[in-house]
């Protein structure tokens, strides 16, 4: 399994990308990271997607085909985004 590091999304942001890393900001948290994961299924490549927030990884739970990369994070980014949500915020803001 390969990965590609991704400290903001390389694409036009979803709604959902975008709401994690505004509740992070307004919480007081690092910002998200982001990483796709690929992984070789025969002649095709099967892509993923996780996301850590505040140190937890948030794994999407579907693997995709290359044309829908950005359906991979918004999966990952809305676990995390549910994380998040109902998280304090940072007593250090």
């Amino acid at each position: 399994m390969e990965s590609l590091r991704l400290t903001i999304p390389h694409s036009i942001p979803s709604l959902l990308i975008h709401s994690i890393f505004s509740e992070c900001r307004d919480k007081k948290y690092p910002l998200p990271h982001f990483e796709l994961v690929s992984d070789r299924r025969g002649g095709r490549t099967a892509w993923s997607s996780r996301v850590m927030v505040k140190g937890q990884v948030f794994q999407a739970r579907f693997w995709y085909d290359g044309k829908n990369l950005n359906n991979a994070k918004e999966d990952a980014a809305q676990l995390a985004l549910a994380y998040v949500k109902s998280s304090p915020a940072s007593p250090w803001s």
